[in-house]
C-alpha cells in the first residue's frame, strides 16, 4: 500500500469522506459516547451491537490514541455487556493499531476499495447471471426479503469463494431464525435508510423464488455510501452472483447521488474479484477484538 503522500488526490479525498461516513452512520442507530480520541457507539434501535472507532476529524484534529484509551473503552463495553470491538480505517488513525495490540486486542486487516467516480457502472456484470436468475432491488414488502437477509448470514458463516455445503435447507431454517432482522430491515427500507439487492431464482412460470445472493447499501450520507454484507449461499457460489449483486448496488448508489462508493473486502482473493468490476484499493480496514 502506498503512503498517503503518494496516493492520488481522488484517493486521499475518498479516504477523508469514508472516515466521516463511518462516524456518521452509527449515529443513526445509536448514541455516541466520548472517550477523547475514541468514540463508542451504543445501539438504541434493537439491532446488533455497535463498535468503537477513532473520534471524528482525523489524526490532525485529535491527540494520538494510547493503550490506556483503548482500555477505558473496553471497560465501558464490558460494563454494557457488548462485544469489545473497534473498527477503523488504518490511514485515519495509524497509531491505533499499536495501541490496540498493546491493550491485548487482536487486529485483523481487510482491503478497503473504492469504485472511482470516473469508472462506468459495471453493467455487463449486473447482467452476466445464469439463466433462471434475476438480480433485483428488494422492496420492504417483497417476500424475498427474508431470504435476502438470511443468505448473508449463511455466506459469512462459511467464508471463502469455494462452493460450500449450506444450501436450500439451511436457508429455510435461517429465514425463521433471522425473522426479527428481516422486520427491522423492512422498516429501514421504508424509511429510505437501507437498500437491499438480491439475486433470486426465477421459476419456469416467471415467478421469483428465494434469494441466492444479496448485499446492502446502509444509506447515503454526504455523497458517500458503503456496499456491505455481499454474500452468496455457499452451495450457489462460482456463478457470478455476488459480482452481479455488487454491480447493481453500484448503480443504485449512483442513482441515490453517491459520489464515493466503497467496501471492505473479506480478504485479498475477494478484493481481486471486486477489482475486476472496477474497484480500486485505497487503504486498509482494521478490526480489533479480544483473541478468541
Amino acid at each position: 500500500m502506498t503512503s498517503d503522500k503518494e496516493q492520488p488526490t481522488w484517493a486521499r479525498e475518498a479516504l477523508a469522506r469514508i472516515d466521516r461516513y463511518q462516524d456518521a452512520l452509527p449515529r443513526r442507530a445509536g448514541r455516541a459516547e466520548d472517550f477523547g480520541p475514541l468514540t463508542l457507539f451504543v445501539r438504541r434501535d434493537g439491532g446488533g451491537p455497535l463498535h468503537a472507532r477513532p473520534s471524528p476529524g482525523g489524526a490532525a484534529a485529535r491527540r494520538a490514541v494510547r493503550a490506556a484509551d483503548v482500555e477505558r473503552v473496553r471497560d465501558r463495553q464490558r460494563a454494557l455487556g457488548v462485544p469489545e470491538v473497534f473498527e477503523w480505517v488504518a490511514e485515519s488513525a495509524p497509531e491505533l493499531r499499536e495501541a490496540a495490540e498493546e491493550a491485548g486486542l487482536t487486529v485483523q486487516e481487510r482491503p478497503l476499495l473504492v469504485f472511482p467516480a470516473d469508472v462506468p457502472t459495471p453493467v455487463a456484470a449486473a447482467r452476466a447471471v445464469p439463466a433462471g436468475i434475476s438480480v433485483r432491488t428488494v422492496a420492504a414488502d417483497d417476500p424475498r426479503l427474508a431470504s435476502a437477509v438470511a443468505v448473508a448470514h449463511l455466506a459469512f458463516a462459511e467464508l471463502g469463494t469455494h462452493v460450500g455445503t449450506a444450501g436450500a435447507a439451511e436457508l429455510a431454517v435461517a429465514v425463521r431464525v433471522y425473522a426479527p432482522e428481516t422486520a427491522r430491515t423492512a422498516g429501514q427500507i421504508r424509511a429510505g435508510t437501507k437498500t437491499v439487492v438480491a439475486a433470486v431464482e426465477v421459476t419456469a412460470g416467471g415467478r421469483a423464488g428465494g434469494a441466492l445472493s444479496s448485499g446492502v447499501l446502509p444509506g447515503v450520507i454526504d455523497g458517500c455510501t458503503e456496499i456491505s454484507a455481499v454474500g452468496t449461499l455457499p452451495a450457489a457460489r462460482r456463478r457470478g452472483l455476488a459480482g452481479a449483486v455488487t454491480a447493481r448496488l453500484v448503480a443504485e448508489a449512483r442513482e441515490l447521488g453517491a459520489r464515493t462508493v466503497f467496501l471492505g473486502a473479506t480478504d485479498e482473493t475477494v478484493a481481486r474479484v471486486y477489482g475486476r468490476l472496477g474497484f480500486r484499493r485505497v487503504g486498509t480496514f482494521l478490526e480489533a477484538e479480544p483473541a478468541r
